[in-house]
């Protein structure tokens, strides 16, 4: 049985870690992290998943971003360490932290991903909305946390640092 709960400060090494092996090296380098830089993730919305003996089996985490003035929540990075992959646990992470998510007052949610993954959760490409290069536009993807949310929102994806 897997305990969800919210990331701490204590996690962070941990989570990193768990990064570090399921992505391949230079993954601070993509625009979403620039995005991220100087700026801590949500709170209650980024979570770790343990296991009875209290081993990380998962991660996930939420940033807030801003997009033709409104607020947004970037989601990511999404990780499963390698000996729990194929339980649906990356599932798990990201329903149960997008049905927190909105409760939390938050209305739309952003990721960059592949579409044929993340549309089974409800993402759909977003046209207008612009991530930092050299990011694809086809993998600029949209969630929905209260009806139309994305309705009329276009822009640059940009940092909430300084604001």
């Amino acid at each position: 049985m897997l305990q969800l709960s919210a990331e701490t400060d204590d996690d962070w090494w941990e989570v990193e870690a768990l990064y570090d092996l399921c992505f391949a090296p230079g993954r601070e380098a993509l625009s979403s992290y620039r995005l991220r830089d100087g700026v801590p993730s949500v709170a209650g919305l980024s979570l770790v998943a343990r296991d009875g003996d209290n081993i990380l089996a998962g991660a996930i985490r939420y940033w807030p971003v801003r997009v033709g003035g409104h607020d947004v929540l970037l989601l990511g990075p999404v990780a499963v360490h390698p000996t729990r992959q194929g339980e649906g646990l990356g599932g798990y992470l990201i329903r149960e932290s997008l049905a927190v998510a909105a409760p939390l007052g938050w209305e739309r949610v952003l990721l960059v991903g592949d579409a044929p993954y993340y549309s089974r959760f409800g993402f759909s490409k977003l046209d207008g909305v612009r991530m930092p290069p050299p990011t694809n536009p086809d993998r600029v993807l949209g969630y929905n946390l209260t009806k139309d949310a994305w309705s009329g929102v276009t822009g640059d994806v940009v940092s909430v640092a300084g604001t």
